[in-house]
């Protein structure tokens, strides 16, 4: 089930409203101005994963319940079958189906994530994204440019790469099909776990 962007933006409202939050602190908390802030957050735009993270982040609670209005209740283990999960379809046409949207305190967020093949990107720098902690993406099938602050990579199946996801970064599609890939989102850590 595809989550629907106004009821989304408006749990990501009443959150902040009932933490007395103003809608410049979480403008600052997710790198928008109050402007962009604010027609996110009245679901006029589209809202990406970052966004969503960022907010999530702010709010002290887990991105799925952004999404779903649920927190995860499942401790231990989760099994989610192929082709099954969460869907989350953002930015032109990708679609991220999240893997363990049940499991309660994750420490990372692991999503099967197809970007599609859009012609018009091609030759068009890629848009860079920033959220705290490190990624690992690990190419399924198809072919990837993926760009790093300045530096340009293009990755096919079995490839696998991590990062600082604090630092820009963005993907697109090439070689004419679409990329399917693996992205586990690992959260920073703030305590140390022994």
């Amino acid at each position: 089930m595809e989550p629907n962007i106004k009821e989304v933006a408006g749990r990501i409202r009443a959150l902040r409203e009932d933490l007395d939050i103003t809608q410049q602190e979480m403008a600052d908390a997710t790198g928008r101005s109050l402007a962009e802030y604010a027609a996110q957050e009245s679901g006029e735009q589209d809202l990406s994963f970052t966004f969503l993270y960022k907010c999530a982040k702010k709010l002290g609670v887990d991105v799925v319940e952004l999404l779903t209005g649920e927190n995860p209740h499942l401790s231990g283990y989760v099994l989610t079958r192929a082709g099954h999960g969460l869907s989350i379809k953002r930015r032109a046409g990708f679609e991220y189906l999240h893997k363990a949207a049940r499991l309660k305190d994750k420490l990372a967020e692991p999503f099967v994530v197809t970007a599609p093949y859009l012609e018009e990107e091609q030759d068009k720098p890629i848009h860079l994204s920033y959220h705290a902690g490190q990624e690992l993406d690990f190419i399924l099938s198809g072919k990837m440019r993926f760009a790093y602050e300045d530096h340009v990579e293009e990755l096919e199946a079995g490839d696998c790469l991590m990062y600082d996801s604090g630092r820009g970064h963005g993907m697109i599609a090439i070689g004419g099909e679409p990329c399917v890939f693996l992205a586990v989102v690992l959260k920073p850590q703030v305590d140390s776990i022994i």
